[in-house]
């Protein structure tokens, strides 16, 4: 083969995978991310098996109340992945790049005060005992309280901890991230089966150490990071105390969106957890967390896959393109469904191995968890192309109607249907302002633009 042709074939090959979103990146990303739910989802069984057979399903149930709430948290990033991972992947050399040494040093700073205000909100509640008014019945007597502000401080450590992450994923590292994600269920294992052989009599602390393991992933990743684009990150983290020596960039016409739908999100999705624990009684709360523990890495592979179609659509924006996501909503969904086919199918093997018999879960349960996991799948291609600023008002705008119908439908529900009731909360307000509301829009957007073409297209007649 010629110089020539090597280079042709090399330039080929270059353009394809630069092509973010297509679909080497889609595979990359969901590849990784299937092997590590994989591995995760069988230790996950094995922890779960461990704990409900050593200390039982009252520990059992606060241990997947507080981890739960790890999602619940997130939103404490206030949304500033997005301006960073929009200037670390357009940053033609970030290593010296003071524009983005300046976003990542106000994104720093957002972060740190977060952090610390979420420390001093655990301290306010341990002080005056309200976690149980917070966090209901699911927590055990005595102990339960000091391992919620344990996980909830190792949490507020590992936001600002969390900017090596962001800045991996737009550097198109994001298979690292899912990769080093997949550490903390064997970090979890670990230190449980140490405990067991020590012969340790009290479980509710096994919650932090989930905690534990995610801040150290995130230092792992951070230290990852700041070699990748030495010394931008490192240097953003010295000048963080010397405001004024040091200002930093504008975040907020990025950042402010995304915080709503991400604080929207989790106040619809991750709040299920809390309203059974306020309204059903701890076998519902047990209930729940088995068979979200099996349904949740569908959304999950989902979303790894999905995360990488963000670049492509704007990228398909910047070019004046139209490009519809309705073929890949097909795709998502039917690869949603298939997967929660297949774990409705094990269900009934897989609640017994992880609960040694002791936790049954119901058809209702298992066909309303199928029917989440498939429209949140057939979802995430939608929420992906509608990544401008228009479309993030108007997702913005939808779930914050959506937060409290989804809320007030689970509370109801719940009391009624226990576990199955906010599930079935949740499947009813997806599909009517997400799902139908999306598609409406985007139909109408892409209407719009197909009659800007053909209008510029049109011959000009004279009179």
């Amino acid at each position: 083969m010629t110089d020539e042709a090597k280079s042709g074939l090399l330039g080929r090959l270059r353009e394809g995978r630069s092509e973010v979103g297509g679909w080497y990146d889609i595979v990359r990303s969901g590849g990784v991310k299937f092997i590590v739910l994989g591995f995760s989802a069988v230790l996950g069984i094995v922890i779960s098996r461990l704990i409900i057979t050593t200390y039982g399903t009252d520990v059992y149930a606060q241990y997947g109340l507080l981890v739960g709430l790890g999602a619940l948290l997130s939103a404490n990033a206030l949304g500033v992945g997005a301006p960073v991972i929009n200037t670390v992947a357009s940053s033609d050399q970030p290593s010296s790049d003071d524009h983005l040494r300046q976003v990542l040093l106000s994104s720093l700073r957002v972060m740190a005060v977060s952090a610390v205000v979420l420390i001093l909100i655990v301290v306010a509640i341990s002080g005056f005992g309200w976690w149980e008014a917070v966090l209901g019945e699911g927590l055990l007597p005595g102990t339960g309280p000091l391992a919620a502000a344990a996980c909830i401080i190792f949490w507020a450590l590992t936001i600002p901890a969390g900017m090596g992450q962001r800045v991996l994923a737009g550097l198109g590292k994001n298979h690292i991230v899912v990769a080093t994600a997949g550490l903390q269920s064997p970090l979890v294992l670990l230190v449980l089966l140490v405990t067991l052989d020590a012969r340790s009599e009290n479980g509710a602390f096994i919650p932090v150490v989930a905690y534990i393991a995610t801040f150290l992933i995130a230092i792992l990743c951070w230290i990852w990071a700041a070699r990748l684009i030495r010394p931008t990150l490192s240097t953003a983290a010295k000048q963080l105390l010397a405001r004024k020596r040091f200002p930093g960039a504008r975040i907020k016409h990025e950042a402010l969106p995304l915080t709503i739908i991400v604080i929207s999100l989790l106040l619809a999705m991750q709040t299920d957890r809390i309203i059974l624990s306020h309204v059903a009684d701890v076998e519902a709360l047990a209930q729940y967390n088995l068979a979200a523990q099996m349904f949740t890495p569908i959304t999950a592979l989902a979303s790894a896959a999905g995360f990488t179609l963000w670049p492509r659509f704007a990228a398909a924006r910047a070019r004046n393109k139209s490009e519809s996501p309705m073929r890949l909503v097909g795709v998502f969904g039917l690869l949603g469904a298939g997967l929660a086919l297949g774990v409705a199918i094990l269900s009934p093997l897989l609640a017994s191995f992880a609960s040694d018999g002791s936790i049954t879960l119901g058809w209702t349960l298992i066909l309303a968890f199928s029917v989440l996991a498939t429209l949140q799948a057939t979802q995430y291609p939608m929420s992906m192309y509608l990544t401008d600023a228009a479309g993030l008002r108007f997702q913005a705008f939808m779930l914050v109607l959506l937060v409290p119908m989804n809320v007030g439908i689970s509370w109801l529900l719940a009391q009624k249907l226990g576990a199955s009731g906010p599930v079935i909360g949740s499947v009813i307000t997806i599909f009517l302002l997400q799902i139908v509301a999306n598609i409406i829009y985007i139909r109408y957007r892409l209407r719009a633009v197909a009659d800007d073409t053909h209008s510029d297209t049109q011959p000009m007649t004279g009179q």
